[in-house]
């Protein structure tokens, strides 16, 4: 399979970087979308076989497709190869270029929404979704994608019963100042499933009476399914009152200048007796790849933890910190979702911030290696970045202080200058950030 890091020749200069970069490739192969799906997805006569689960397929006079979020475009191309003559149509809504299009001989619409803020490109797709499940009866049966993007994607502000709430634009704002102030991405859906009317188990109600399996890509730290996407298919558990204390913590309505009003979310079980939410692929997929890549190589592997959290420069400085105090020839391995808090308006994300909170501590026969598993660590242009004292003395040769970045929350710049930035583009793949700390002598 084709390597998903473009610019392995230029980082791996020495043996510990290459077996770094080996490793971070092995994890991203792992969780491609489109071979995971082939590899655990069958159709044998009338029966949906996944993984070990059986579907049943003869009393189903329709099968349609609904996928939403960054993998849903991959795994909407194997599913309609998996699926055959047997597949009815369906929607695909990821993120893009804001137009439809329809692949050559698909049965799918494939929409583009934008990520990520919402725009009426969302809400105008998230619409056509709705009309498509709503018109399903007992005699259809539906596979759900749902992975992470989804939240924004399905942006659904209104109602034919309850009218319209805030604008899309005005999420936007909601989420700045969320994503500005650190909160928690527990945090920040809990309130996105209380702005739309097709998050927090909105879509499995719409689909009923229809039976349903969901895949879940989870991004989401401790893979609790309610949380990945919003849970648009998942019993929400989260409450108005939660929502608004979310909201009352953050001081969003002063920060925003809106009256923020929680929807809510539908309760009733029989929604959620005719639907089987999966977990298909997390980042335990990636950190076990990894794990067995690295022990090919001679090295004790062990996965730290998969749901990492914390100001993501602290947390960089402390896993320095972890593996300068290891024995040699040892790996840790971490899956979760760090934070920033945004001071300034530099460009990067968490895994750069991570990485650029390692420089400080890194000692000689260390390094580290950060990267989102989308390809997009924020808007900085670049999966992530990877830091040992090669990176350490470029910076001071080159007079550039780690800490003013810091403090402009600019790590994108530092590693445009510096180097070492992990550049991938979209891989279709998304189960959160990815660290490798690696101690070789």
């Amino acid at each position: 399979m084709r390597g998903k890091i473009k610019n392995v020749k230029k980082l791996a200069t020495t043996p510990a970087r290459k077996l770094a970069l080996e490793i971070a490739e092995a994890g991203l192969q792992a969780i491609d979308t489109e071979q995971t799906v082939r590899s655990r997805i069958s159709m044998s006569s009338d029966a949906l076989a996944i993984g070990d689960r059986s579907f049943a397929l003869g009393g189903f006079d329709r099968l349609f497709v609904v996928g939403v979020g960054k993998c849903a475009l991959e795994a909407g191309r194997a599913l309609e190869g998996v699926l055959g003559d047997r597949l009815t149509g369906g929607i695909i809504l990821t993120i893009g270029v804001p137009a439809p299009f329809k692949i050559k001989n698909s049965k799918l619409e494939i929409r583009f929404g934008t990520h990520p803020f919402p725009t009426e490109a969302n809400v105008d797709a998230t619409s056509d979704i709705i009309r498509l499940l709503s018109s399903l009866t007992e005699k259809d049966f539906v596979i759900f994608v749902i992975s992470g993007g989804g939240s924004t994607l399905l942006c659904q502000p209104f109602d034919a019963a309850q009218g319209r709430s805030l604008k899309c634009e005005d999420e936007g704002n909601i989420l700045k100042v969320l994503f500005e102030k650190g909160a928690t991405i527990q945090e920040i859906n809990t309130v996105r499933k209380h702005l739309s009317f097709a998050r927090g188990g909105h879509l499995a109600a719409y689909a009923y009476p229809a039976t349903s399996v969901a895949l879940i890509f989870s991004d989401v730290p401790g893979d609790n399914l309610e949380f990945v996407a919003s849970g648009p298919t998942v019993k929400d558990v989260t409450t108005v009152d939660e929502a608004r204390m979310i909201i009352t913590k953050y001081d969003l309505e002063k920060s925003t200048g809106l009256k923020i009003e929680p929807l809510k979310t539908p309760k009733e079980d029989r929604y959620f007796e005719k639907i089987e939410n999966i977990l298909f692929v997390s980042n335990a997929t990636a950190l076990s790849a990894m794990k067995a890549r690295a022990e090919t190589a001679g090295f004790k592997a062990e996965i730290a933890t998969a749901t990492l959290e914390g100001e993501a420069r602290e947390v960089g400085k402390k896993i320095a910190g972890d593996i300068a105090a290891s024995p040699d020839k040892i790996m840790r391995l971490y899956g979760g979702e760090t934070t920033v808090t945004v001071k300034r308006s530099g460009r990067g994300g968490r895994n750069e911030e991570l990485v650029l909170g390692v420089l400080e501590k890194i000692e000689k026969g260390t390094l580290v290696l950060s990267f989102d598993s989308d390809g997009h660590d924020n808007q900085g242009g670049y999966a992530g970045a990877l830091c040992d004292i090669i990176t350490k003395e470029k910076a001071e040769k080159l007079d550039q202080s780690a800490e003013k970045f810091l403090e402009e929350n600019d790590s994108a710049g530092f590693f445009e200058k510096v180097g070492d930035y992990v550049e991938t583009g979209d891989t279709g793949s998304n189960v959160s950030d990815l660290v490798i700390a690696l101690k070789y002598e």
